[in-house]
Protein backbone atom coordinates (compact mmCIF):
# COMPACT_ATOMS: atom_id res chain seq x y z
CA UNK A 1 0.00 0.00 0.00
CA UNK A 2 1.24 3.94 -0.59
CA UNK A 3 1.09 4.67 3.18
CA UNK A 4 3.57 0.91 3.49
CA UNK A 5 6.01 2.34 1.14
CA UNK A 6 6.26 5.77 2.63
CA UNK A 7 7.56 3.97 5.67
CA UNK A 8 9.71 1.80 4.10
CA UNK A 9 11.49 5.10 2.52
CA UNK A 10 11.32 7.32 5.80
CA UNK A 11 13.22 4.46 7.63
CA UNK A 12 15.87 4.21 4.91
CA UNK A 13 16.27 8.09 4.96
CA UNK A 14 16.64 7.36 9.05
CA UNK A 15 18.67 4.68 9.07
CA UNK A 16 21.02 7.30 6.25
CA UNK A 17 21.06 10.46 8.42
CA UNK A 18 23.78 11.88 10.47
CA UNK A 19 24.34 15.28 11.84
CA UNK A 20 27.68 15.65 9.66
CA UNK A 21 29.06 13.94 6.59
CA UNK A 22 33.15 14.32 6.08
CA UNK A 23 33.88 13.72 1.84
CA UNK A 24 37.58 12.50 2.02
CA UNK A 25 39.53 10.94 4.96
CA UNK A 26 42.78 12.66 4.19
CA UNK A 27 44.91 15.37 6.57
CA UNK A 28 41.80 17.63 6.65
CA UNK A 29 39.07 14.97 6.35
CA UNK A 30 40.36 12.87 8.92
CA UNK A 31 40.41 16.23 11.04
CA UNK A 32 37.08 17.82 10.35
CA UNK A 33 35.76 13.84 11.75
CA UNK A 34 37.68 13.81 14.93
CA UNK A 35 36.48 17.94 15.80
CA UNK A 36 32.87 16.90 14.81
CA UNK A 37 32.69 13.58 16.55
CA UNK A 38 34.51 14.83 19.74
CA UNK A 39 32.00 17.69 19.87
CA UNK A 40 29.33 15.06 20.32
CA UNK A 41 28.54 14.98 16.38
CA UNK A 42 27.33 11.87 14.83
CA UNK A 43 29.44 11.46 11.81
CA UNK A 44 29.71 9.78 8.18
CA UNK A 45 32.89 9.72 6.77
CA UNK A 46 33.13 9.00 3.20
CA UNK A 47 36.46 7.61 1.67
CA UNK A 48 36.16 6.38 -2.22
CA UNK A 49 38.86 3.99 -2.21
CA UNK A 50 39.81 1.28 -0.24
CA UNK A 51 39.57 0.88 3.81
CA UNK A 52 43.42 1.02 5.11
CA UNK A 53 44.11 -0.20 8.44
CA UNK A 54 47.15 1.51 10.65
CA UNK A 55 49.60 -0.62 11.13
CA UNK A 56 48.11 -4.14 9.46
CA UNK A 57 48.13 -3.01 6.39
CA UNK A 58 51.61 -1.69 6.16
CA UNK A 59 52.52 -5.12 4.86
CA UNK A 60 56.37 -3.65 4.07
CA UNK A 61 57.14 -1.25 6.56
CA UNK A 62 58.81 -4.23 8.47
CA UNK A 63 60.84 -6.12 5.33
CA UNK A 64 63.91 -6.44 4.28
CA UNK A 65 65.44 -5.07 1.04
CA UNK A 66 65.85 -8.83 -0.06
CA UNK A 67 62.20 -9.48 0.95
CA UNK A 68 60.89 -7.16 -2.33
CA UNK A 69 60.48 -9.29 -5.21
CA UNK A 70 61.81 -6.69 -7.60
CA UNK A 71 64.36 -5.26 -5.67
CA UNK A 72 62.02 -2.38 -4.18
CA UNK A 73 61.44 -0.76 -7.52
CA UNK A 74 58.50 -0.14 -9.70
CA UNK A 75 58.02 -3.15 -12.65
CA UNK A 76 58.23 -1.65 -16.30
CA UNK A 77 54.56 -2.56 -17.15
CA UNK A 78 53.45 -0.27 -14.01
CA UNK A 79 55.34 2.45 -15.20
CA UNK A 80 53.67 2.12 -18.23
CA UNK A 81 49.77 1.66 -17.15
CA UNK A 82 50.46 4.74 -14.62
CA UNK A 83 52.63 6.97 -16.29
CA UNK A 84 51.85 10.29 -14.83
CA UNK A 85 53.24 8.37 -11.19
CA UNK A 86 56.19 7.96 -13.00
CA UNK A 87 57.06 10.96 -14.15
CA UNK A 88 60.61 12.75 -13.95
CA UNK A 89 61.94 12.33 -10.40
CA UNK A 90 59.33 9.89 -9.63
CA UNK A 91 60.12 7.45 -11.70
CA UNK A 92 63.65 7.10 -9.67
CA UNK A 93 62.30 8.75 -6.08
CA UNK A 94 60.37 7.28 -3.33
CA UNK A 95 56.81 7.40 -5.33
CA UNK A 96 58.11 4.62 -7.94
CA UNK A 97 59.36 1.92 -5.02
CA UNK A 98 57.57 -0.92 -5.02
CA UNK A 99 56.93 -1.04 -1.22
CA UNK A 100 53.95 1.49 -2.33
CA UNK A 101 52.70 1.08 -5.86
CA UNK A 102 49.47 0.03 -4.65
CA UNK A 103 48.97 3.49 -2.71
CA UNK A 104 48.46 5.27 -5.60
CA UNK A 105 45.42 5.96 -7.93
CA UNK A 106 45.09 3.12 -10.70
CA UNK A 107 45.36 6.10 -13.53
CA UNK A 108 43.36 3.52 -16.16
CA UNK A 109 40.80 3.27 -13.87
CA UNK A 110 40.92 7.22 -13.13
CA UNK A 111 42.30 9.23 -15.90
CA UNK A 112 42.20 12.75 -16.47
CA UNK A 113 42.37 15.19 -19.45
CA UNK A 114 45.70 17.40 -19.52
CA UNK A 115 45.32 20.51 -22.31
CA UNK A 116 48.55 21.61 -20.83
CA UNK A 117 51.09 19.13 -18.70
CA UNK A 118 49.86 18.28 -15.38
CA UNK A 119 50.94 15.95 -12.78
CA UNK A 120 48.21 15.02 -10.25
CA UNK A 121 49.46 12.44 -7.98
CA UNK A 122 46.15 10.52 -6.31
CA UNK A 123 45.98 8.12 -3.23
CA UNK A 124 42.52 6.61 -3.40
CA UNK A 125 41.89 5.07 0.08
CA UNK A 126 41.77 5.76 3.88
CA UNK A 127 43.92 8.31 4.85
CA UNK A 128 44.55 9.27 1.21
CA UNK A 129 48.08 10.96 0.92
CA UNK A 130 48.53 11.44 4.64
CA UNK A 131 50.05 8.47 4.81
CA UNK A 132 52.87 9.65 2.13
CA UNK A 133 52.98 12.76 2.59
CA UNK A 134 56.70 14.49 2.97
CA UNK A 135 55.76 16.11 6.45
CA UNK A 136 57.26 19.50 6.40
CA UNK A 137 55.01 21.64 8.40
CA UNK A 138 55.00 25.19 8.61
CA UNK A 139 53.03 28.03 9.76
CA UNK A 140 51.72 30.50 7.18
CA UNK A 141 52.13 34.30 8.25
CA UNK A 142 50.85 37.69 7.96
CA UNK A 143 53.18 38.43 5.18
CA UNK A 144 51.42 35.77 3.87
CA UNK A 145 47.95 36.51 4.23
CA UNK A 146 48.12 39.98 3.05
CA UNK A 147 50.41 39.49 0.06
CA UNK A 148 47.08 39.53 -2.53
CA UNK A 149 45.65 42.53 -1.14
CA UNK A 150 49.61 44.37 -1.23
CA UNK A 151 50.24 43.17 -4.33
CA UNK A 152 47.10 42.96 -6.46
CA UNK A 153 47.35 39.06 -7.46
CA UNK A 154 44.42 37.21 -6.23
CA UNK A 155 41.88 38.50 -3.57
CA UNK A 156 42.10 39.48 -0.12
CA UNK A 157 42.35 36.56 2.22
CA UNK A 158 39.25 36.78 4.75
CA UNK A 159 41.32 36.41 7.72
CA UNK A 160 44.85 36.74 9.19
CA UNK A 161 47.47 35.22 11.22
CA UNK A 162 45.31 35.74 14.51
CA UNK A 163 42.70 34.40 13.19
CA UNK A 164 44.49 31.07 12.88
CA UNK A 165 47.00 30.92 15.40
CA UNK A 166 45.51 29.54 18.31
CA UNK A 167 44.38 26.77 15.86
CA UNK A 168 47.97 25.86 14.79
CA UNK A 169 48.62 25.76 18.61
CA UNK A 170 45.73 23.65 19.15
CA UNK A 171 46.49 21.49 15.90
CA UNK A 172 50.68 21.43 16.27
CA UNK A 173 49.67 19.95 19.74
CA UNK A 174 48.10 16.89 18.74
CA UNK A 175 49.74 16.39 15.34
CA UNK A 176 53.04 16.60 17.09
CA UNK A 177 55.69 18.79 15.09
CA UNK A 178 58.91 18.89 16.10
CA UNK A 179 61.72 21.56 15.23
CA UNK A 180 63.00 24.96 16.17
CA UNK A 181 61.62 27.99 17.32
CA UNK A 182 63.87 30.87 15.34
CA UNK A 183 61.94 33.90 15.99
CA UNK A 184 60.95 34.65 12.51
CA UNK A 185 58.17 37.12 11.34
CA UNK A 186 57.97 35.15 7.50
CA UNK A 187 58.07 31.56 9.57
CA UNK A 188 56.27 32.03 12.65
CA UNK A 189 56.89 30.12 15.90
CA UNK A 190 54.99 27.25 16.93
CA UNK A 191 53.89 24.69 19.91
CA UNK A 192 57.12 22.20 18.60
CA UNK A 193 58.60 19.48 19.83
CA UNK A 194 62.13 18.96 20.46
CA UNK A 195 64.24 19.54 16.99
CA UNK A 196 65.71 16.71 15.36
CA UNK A 197 69.71 17.60 14.88
CA UNK A 198 71.72 18.93 11.80
CA UNK A 199 74.30 16.64 11.13
CA UNK A 200 78.18 18.54 11.28
CA UNK A 201 78.14 19.55 7.91
CA UNK A 202 74.72 21.43 8.23
CA UNK A 203 75.54 23.00 11.45
CA UNK A 204 78.60 24.28 9.58
CA UNK A 205 76.89 25.35 6.68
CA UNK A 206 74.57 27.23 8.42
CA UNK A 207 77.14 29.25 10.81
CA UNK A 208 79.20 29.92 7.71
CA UNK A 209 75.78 31.62 5.58
CA UNK A 210 74.63 32.92 8.90
CA UNK A 211 77.49 34.89 9.25
CA UNK A 212 77.61 35.95 5.20
CA UNK A 213 74.41 37.22 5.32
CA UNK A 214 74.85 39.18 8.35
CA UNK A 215 72.22 36.87 10.06
CA UNK A 216 69.83 37.58 7.30
CA UNK A 217 69.54 34.52 5.90
CA UNK A 218 68.80 31.16 7.86
CA UNK A 219 69.35 27.55 8.02
CA UNK A 220 67.85 25.05 10.63
CA UNK A 221 66.36 21.99 10.63
CA UNK A 222 63.02 21.14 9.16
CA UNK A 223 59.63 21.70 11.36
CA UNK A 224 58.39 17.87 10.59
CA UNK A 225 55.19 15.95 11.63
CA UNK A 226 57.35 13.36 13.12
CA UNK A 227 57.92 12.87 16.82
CA UNK A 228 60.88 13.35 18.87
CA UNK A 229 59.20 12.73 21.84
CA UNK A 230 56.23 9.99 22.61
CA UNK A 231 52.30 11.15 23.02
CA UNK A 232 49.32 9.32 24.12
CA UNK A 233 49.22 6.20 21.98
CA UNK A 234 51.66 7.03 19.68
CA UNK A 235 55.78 6.43 19.80
CA UNK A 236 58.33 8.75 18.89
CA UNK A 237 60.24 8.63 15.75
CA UNK A 238 62.65 5.59 14.98
CA UNK A 239 64.49 6.87 12.45
CA UNK A 240 63.65 4.39 9.52
CA UNK A 241 62.46 7.10 7.12
CA UNK A 242 60.56 4.43 5.89
CA UNK A 243 57.34 6.82 6.27
CA UNK A 244 55.84 6.66 3.15
CA UNK A 245 55.19 2.84 3.56
CA UNK A 246 53.28 3.54 6.89
CA UNK A 247 54.95 3.98 9.96
CA UNK A 248 53.96 0.91 12.60
CA UNK A 249 55.12 2.99 15.39
CA UNK A 250 52.75 5.77 14.77
CA UNK A 251 55.85 8.31 14.72
CA UNK A 252 54.71 10.31 12.08
CA UNK A 253 51.31 12.21 11.96
CA UNK A 254 48.86 10.29 9.69
CA UNK A 255 44.95 9.98 9.33
CA UNK A 256 45.33 6.53 10.61
CA UNK A 257 48.04 7.09 13.10
CA UNK A 258 45.75 10.09 14.85
CA UNK A 259 42.91 11.98 14.09
CA UNK A 260 40.65 8.48 13.22
CA UNK A 261 41.39 6.55 16.35
CA UNK A 262 40.38 9.97 17.92
CA UNK A 263 37.52 9.87 16.54
CA UNK A 264 36.45 6.36 16.18
CA UNK A 265 36.97 6.34 20.39
CA UNK A 266 34.33 8.82 20.61
CA UNK A 267 31.67 5.91 19.30
CA UNK A 268 30.18 8.78 17.13
CA UNK A 269 31.61 7.96 13.98
CA UNK A 270 30.68 6.03 11.26
CA UNK A 271 33.31 4.82 8.22
CA UNK A 272 32.38 3.61 4.78
CA UNK A 273 35.34 3.16 2.45
CA UNK A 274 34.44 2.30 -1.48
CA UNK A 275 31.90 5.43 -1.32
CA UNK A 276 32.51 7.86 -4.31
CA UNK A 277 30.64 10.75 -3.68
CA UNK A 278 29.04 11.92 -7.21
CA UNK A 279 26.81 15.29 -5.86
CA UNK A 280 26.04 17.10 -3.01
CA UNK A 281 22.31 16.75 -2.55
CA UNK A 282 20.73 20.88 -2.97
CA UNK A 283 17.81 22.29 -0.91
CA UNK A 284 16.60 24.79 -3.61
CA UNK A 285 13.83 25.97 -1.02
CA UNK A 286 15.81 26.16 2.20
CA UNK A 287 19.53 26.93 -0.12
CA UNK A 288 21.21 24.55 2.08
CA UNK A 289 22.56 21.38 1.44
CA UNK A 290 20.94 17.89 2.83
CA UNK A 291 22.98 15.49 2.26
CA UNK A 292 24.88 13.76 -0.69
CA UNK A 293 24.88 11.46 -3.47
CA UNK A 294 27.30 8.05 -3.49
CA UNK A 295 28.37 5.44 -6.17
CA UNK A 296 29.55 2.03 -4.37
CA UNK A 297 32.87 1.57 -5.88
CA UNK A 298 32.31 -1.79 -5.71
CA UNK A 299 28.87 -2.61 -7.21
CA UNK A 300 28.19 0.58 -8.85
CA UNK A 301 24.89 1.00 -6.54
CA UNK A 302 23.79 4.39 -5.95
CA UNK A 303 22.93 5.90 -2.40
CA UNK A 304 22.14 8.72 -0.70
CA UNK A 305 23.02 9.64 2.91
CA UNK A 306 21.87 12.69 4.43
CA UNK A 307 22.80 15.34 6.97
CA UNK A 308 22.83 19.12 8.35
CA UNK A 309 26.32 19.70 7.80
CA UNK A 310 28.74 18.61 5.04
CA UNK A 311 32.56 19.10 5.17
CA UNK A 312 34.35 18.56 1.76
CA UNK A 313 37.94 17.45 2.27
CA UNK A 314 38.29 15.28 -1.16
CA UNK A 315 41.53 16.75 -1.85
CA UNK A 316 41.90 20.74 -3.99
CA UNK A 317 41.07 19.10 -7.50
CA UNK A 318 38.84 16.53 -6.24
CA UNK A 319 36.57 18.71 -3.82
CA UNK A 320 36.23 21.16 -6.97
CA UNK A 321 34.93 18.30 -9.11
CA UNK A 322 32.17 17.42 -6.30
CA UNK A 323 31.21 20.96 -6.44
CA UNK A 324 30.92 20.98 -10.30
CA UNK A 325 28.72 18.43 -10.11
CA UNK A 326 26.54 18.98 -7.70
CA UNK A 327 23.35 21.47 -8.34
CA UNK A 328 23.43 21.88 -12.03
CA UNK A 329 19.69 22.24 -12.30
CA UNK A 330 20.07 25.59 -10.38
CA UNK A 331 24.48 27.03 -11.40
CA UNK A 332 25.03 25.09 -14.87
CA UNK A 333 29.07 25.09 -13.31
CA UNK A 334 27.85 23.89 -9.60
CA UNK A 335 27.81 24.44 -6.51
CA UNK A 336 29.53 27.43 -5.66
CA UNK A 337 30.31 28.54 -8.65
CA UNK A 338 27.67 31.97 -8.93
CA UNK A 339 30.95 33.94 -8.55
CA UNK A 340 32.93 32.49 -11.43
CA UNK A 341 35.83 31.42 -9.78
CA UNK A 342 34.73 27.30 -9.19
CA UNK A 343 37.88 25.76 -10.85
CA UNK A 344 39.40 28.42 -11.30
CA UNK A 345 43.12 30.12 -9.27
CA UNK A 346 44.50 26.38 -9.33
CA UNK A 347 48.19 26.71 -7.56
CA UNK A 348 50.46 24.28 -6.29
CA UNK A 349 54.28 24.87 -5.71
CA UNK A 350 56.81 24.75 -8.18
CA UNK A 351 60.21 23.00 -7.99
CA UNK A 352 62.32 20.70 -9.26
CA UNK A 353 65.11 22.76 -9.47
CA UNK A 354 67.89 23.40 -6.85
CA UNK A 355 72.07 22.65 -7.03
CA UNK A 356 74.34 19.92 -4.96
CA UNK A 357 78.28 20.16 -4.29
CA UNK A 358 80.83 18.53 -2.67
CA UNK A 359 81.38 18.97 0.81
CA UNK A 360 85.61 18.99 2.21
CA UNK A 361 86.81 18.91 5.61
CA UNK A 362 84.81 15.79 7.28
CA UNK A 363 85.73 13.17 6.07
CA UNK A 364 86.40 11.78 10.14
CA UNK A 365 83.05 12.18 10.80
CA UNK A 366 79.62 10.99 10.54
CA UNK A 367 75.88 10.36 11.33
CA UNK A 368 73.51 8.14 12.96
CA UNK A 369 70.39 7.10 12.18
CA UNK A 370 68.25 7.90 9.36
CA UNK A 371 66.97 10.87 10.05
CA UNK A 372 63.40 11.44 8.33
CA UNK A 373 64.05 14.98 7.74
CA UNK A 374 66.38 17.75 6.25
CA UNK A 375 67.22 21.25 6.60
CA UNK A 376 64.94 24.49 5.80
CA UNK A 377 66.03 27.75 4.39
CA UNK A 378 63.03 29.11 4.66
CA UNK A 379 62.02 33.18 2.44
CA UNK A 380 63.84 36.22 2.25
CA UNK A 381 63.49 37.46 -1.26
CA UNK A 382 61.51 40.14 -1.64
CA UNK A 383 61.27 40.58 1.93
CA UNK A 384 62.90 43.35 4.69
CA UNK A 385 63.40 45.78 1.47
CA UNK A 386 64.64 43.07 -0.24
CA UNK A 387 63.63 44.03 -4.16
CA UNK A 388 63.22 41.18 -6.92
CA UNK A 389 62.04 41.81 -10.81
CA UNK A 390 59.20 39.30 -9.56
CA UNK A 391 56.54 38.72 -7.00
CA UNK A 392 56.40 36.66 -3.88
CA UNK A 393 59.42 34.15 -2.77
CA UNK A 394 60.76 30.96 -2.20
CA UNK A 395 62.11 28.57 0.36
CA UNK A 396 64.41 25.51 0.27
CA UNK A 397 64.99 22.31 1.48
CA UNK A 398 67.48 19.91 1.29
CA UNK A 399 70.04 17.63 3.38
CA UNK A 400 73.61 16.62 3.85
CA UNK A 401 74.78 13.35 3.65
CA UNK A 402 78.08 11.20 2.60
CA UNK A 403 78.18 8.20 0.16
CA UNK A 404 77.29 5.10 0.53
CA UNK A 405 78.07 1.74 -0.19
CA UNK A 406 76.61 1.99 -4.11
CA UNK A 407 78.10 4.47 -4.74
CA UNK A 408 80.25 4.17 -8.12
CA UNK A 409 83.80 2.84 -7.91
CA UNK A 410 84.81 3.14 -11.33
CA UNK A 411 88.30 3.33 -11.27
CA UNK A 412 88.51 0.05 -8.85
CA UNK A 413 86.53 -1.93 -10.66
CA UNK A 414 86.90 -6.04 -9.39
CA UNK A 415 88.20 -7.79 -6.42
CA UNK A 416 89.59 -6.85 -2.43
CA UNK A 417 90.81 -3.47 -3.30
CA UNK A 418 87.12 -2.94 -4.59
CA UNK A 419 85.48 -4.63 -1.72
CA UNK A 420 87.57 -2.86 0.72
CA UNK A 421 86.72 0.56 -0.69
CA UNK A 422 82.99 -0.27 -0.17
CA UNK A 423 83.12 -0.63 3.90
CA UNK A 424 84.54 3.10 4.22
CA UNK A 425 81.79 6.01 3.45
CA UNK A 426 81.81 7.97 0.42
CA UNK A 427 82.50 11.71 0.30
CA UNK A 428 80.33 14.68 1.93
CA UNK A 429 77.76 15.42 -0.20
CA UNK A 430 75.11 18.31 0.13
CA UNK A 431 72.03 19.10 -1.84
CA UNK A 432 68.77 21.52 -1.67
CA UNK A 433 65.67 21.87 -4.03
CA UNK A 434 63.98 25.32 -3.97
CA UNK A 435 59.81 25.47 -3.15
CA UNK A 436 58.51 28.53 -5.16
CA UNK A 437 55.09 30.12 -4.71
CA UNK A 438 52.68 30.60 -7.50
CA UNK A 439 50.41 33.33 -8.07
CA UNK A 440 46.21 32.76 -8.14
CA UNK A 441 45.98 33.03 -11.72
CA UNK A 442 42.25 32.72 -12.94
CA UNK A 443 43.18 31.38 -16.36
CA UNK A 444 44.87 28.94 -14.72
CA UNK A 445 41.80 26.22 -14.26
CA UNK A 446 40.12 23.39 -14.26
CA UNK A 447 36.70 21.96 -15.27
CA UNK A 448 34.90 18.78 -16.37
CA UNK A 449 34.87 16.90 -19.54
CA UNK A 450 31.82 15.52 -20.16
CA UNK A 451 33.54 13.50 -23.67
CA UNK A 452 36.02 11.60 -21.61
CA UNK A 453 34.46 8.90 -18.46
CA UNK A 454 36.40 7.10 -15.49
CA UNK A 455 35.60 3.52 -14.92
CA UNK A 456 32.52 4.34 -13.28
CA UNK A 457 31.38 6.50 -16.21
CA UNK A 458 31.74 9.55 -14.12
CA UNK A 459 33.00 12.66 -16.23
CA UNK A 460 36.54 13.46 -15.54
CA UNK A 461 38.52 16.81 -15.08
CA UNK A 462 40.84 18.99 -17.58
CA UNK A 463 43.66 20.52 -16.70
CA UNK A 464 44.59 23.97 -17.76
CA UNK A 465 47.33 25.12 -15.48
CA UNK A 466 50.98 26.48 -16.26
CA UNK A 467 53.90 28.57 -14.81
CA UNK A 468 53.89 31.79 -16.20
CA UNK A 469 56.65 34.88 -16.47
CA UNK A 470 56.23 35.72 -12.47
CA UNK A 471 57.13 31.98 -11.77
CA UNK A 472 59.66 31.59 -14.70
CA UNK A 473 62.07 34.66 -13.20
CA UNK A 474 61.75 33.22 -10.08
CA UNK A 475 62.87 29.89 -10.56
CA UNK A 476 66.51 31.37 -11.96
CA UNK A 477 66.63 33.45 -8.85
CA UNK A 478 66.29 30.42 -6.94
CA UNK A 479 68.61 28.73 -8.30
CA UNK A 480 71.31 31.67 -8.80
CA UNK A 481 70.87 32.12 -5.12
CA UNK A 482 71.55 28.65 -3.75
CA UNK A 483 74.78 28.60 -5.55
CA UNK A 484 75.73 31.37 -4.11
CA UNK A 485 74.23 30.30 -0.38
CA UNK A 486 76.71 27.07 -1.02
CA UNK A 487 79.69 28.79 -2.60
CA UNK A 488 79.15 31.01 1.36
CA UNK A 489 79.36 28.03 2.99
CA UNK A 490 82.60 26.76 1.38
CA UNK A 491 80.76 23.87 -0.76
CA UNK A 492 82.75 22.61 -3.96
CA UNK A 493 82.01 21.16 -7.24
CA UNK A 494 78.56 22.78 -7.35
CA UNK A 495 76.47 21.59 -10.27
CA UNK A 496 72.74 22.72 -10.39
CA UNK A 497 69.65 21.66 -12.31
CA UNK A 498 65.89 22.90 -13.25
CA UNK A 499 63.09 19.90 -14.78
CA UNK A 500 62.39 20.91 -18.13
CA UNK A 501 59.93 18.71 -18.17
CA UNK A 502 58.25 20.57 -15.03
CA UNK A 503 54.33 20.68 -15.09
CA UNK A 504 52.29 22.17 -12.21
CA UNK A 505 50.83 19.60 -9.96
CA UNK A 506 54.31 17.86 -9.78
CA UNK A 507 55.09 19.73 -6.17
CA UNK A 508 51.71 17.95 -4.68
CA UNK A 509 50.32 21.06 -2.82
CA UNK A 510 47.13 21.30 -5.33
CA UNK A 511 45.17 24.65 -3.94
CA UNK A 512 42.94 27.47 -4.53
CA UNK A 513 40.26 25.82 -6.47
CA UNK A 514 37.16 26.96 -4.11
CA UNK A 515 39.19 30.01 -2.51
CA UNK A 516 37.90 31.91 0.48
CA UNK A 517 37.27 35.88 0.11
CA UNK A 518 35.40 38.54 1.57
CA UNK A 519 32.99 38.94 -1.53
CA UNK A 520 30.50 36.10 -2.73
CA UNK A 521 30.99 37.53 -6.31
CA UNK A 522 34.94 37.11 -6.52
CA UNK A 523 35.45 33.80 -4.36
CA UNK A 524 33.65 30.43 -3.58
CA UNK A 525 34.07 30.38 0.47
CA UNK A 526 33.47 33.26 2.73
CA UNK A 527 35.69 33.76 6.24
CA UNK A 528 34.48 30.56 8.00
CA UNK A 529 35.23 28.04 5.19
CA UNK A 530 31.56 28.15 4.07
CA UNK A 531 30.41 28.24 0.46
CA UNK A 532 28.57 31.13 -0.31
CA UNK A 533 26.23 29.32 -1.88
CA UNK A 534 25.07 26.93 0.96
CA UNK A 535 26.03 27.84 4.10
CA UNK A 536 26.33 24.48 5.72
CA UNK A 537 28.70 23.32 3.38
CA UNK A 538 32.25 23.42 4.18
CA UNK A 539 35.67 23.23 2.34
CA UNK A 540 38.89 23.26 4.38
CA UNK A 541 41.61 21.24 2.19
CA UNK A 542 43.59 23.05 -0.49
CA UNK A 543 40.81 24.13 -2.68
CA UNK A 544 40.27 27.00 -0.39
CA UNK A 545 43.50 28.62 -0.15
CA UNK A 546 43.10 32.72 -1.70
CA UNK A 547 47.54 31.86 -2.13
CA UNK A 548 49.81 29.57 -1.94
CA UNK A 549 53.01 31.49 -0.14
CA UNK A 550 55.89 29.01 -0.50
CA UNK A 551 55.54 27.13 2.67
CA UNK A 552 54.40 23.15 3.05
CA UNK A 553 50.87 24.19 2.98
CA UNK A 554 49.30 20.88 4.90
CA UNK A 555 49.28 22.43 8.78
CA UNK A 556 47.35 25.18 7.12
CA UNK A 557 44.42 22.93 6.15
CA UNK A 558 44.82 21.29 9.39
CA UNK A 559 44.03 24.54 11.17
CA UNK A 560 41.48 25.76 9.12
CA UNK A 561 39.59 22.45 9.41
CA UNK A 562 39.85 22.75 12.97
CA UNK A 563 38.29 26.44 13.11
CA UNK A 564 35.96 25.49 10.72
CA UNK A 565 34.34 22.77 12.90
CA UNK A 566 34.16 24.71 15.86
CA UNK A 567 32.08 27.50 14.32
CA UNK A 568 29.80 24.77 12.44
CA UNK A 569 28.83 23.21 15.84
CA UNK A 570 28.31 26.12 17.61
CA UNK A 571 26.06 27.40 14.68
CA UNK A 572 24.21 24.57 14.94
CA UNK A 573 24.06 24.55 18.66
CA UNK A 574 22.45 28.21 17.69
CA UNK A 575 20.08 26.85 15.24
CA UNK A 576 21.90 28.30 12.28
CA UNK A 577 22.27 25.51 10.09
Amino acid sequence: MPGDSLNVNNKAVAQNTYDAIVIGSGISGGWAAKELTQKGLKVLMLERGRNFEHVKDYKTANNNPWDFKHRGRATTQYKKDNPVISRDWAMYGTAAQEAITDYWVNEKESPYVEVKPFAWWRSYQLGGRSVLWGRQSYRLSDIDFEANIKDGHGVDWPIRYKDLQEWYDYVETFAGISGSNEGLPQLPDGKLLPPMELNCVEKDMAERIKAHYKGNRHLFIGRVANLTQAIPGRTQCQFRNRCWEGCPFGGYFSTQSSTLPAAMATGNLTLRPWAIVTKILYDKDTKKAKGVEVLDAETNKTYEYYAKVVFLNASALNSAWVLMNSATDVWPDGLGSSSGELGHNVMDHHYMLGAKGLVEGFEDKYYFGRRANGFYIPRFANLFGDKRDFLRGYGYQGSASRDGWSRDVAELNIGAAYKDALTEPGAWHVGATGFGEILPYHENKISLDKNVKDKWGLPVLSMDAELKDNELKMRKDIVKELVAMFEAAGIKEISTWDSPMYAVGQGIHEMGTARMGRDEKTSVLNGNNQVWDAKNVFVTDGACMTSSACQNPSLTYMALTARAADFAVNELKKGNM
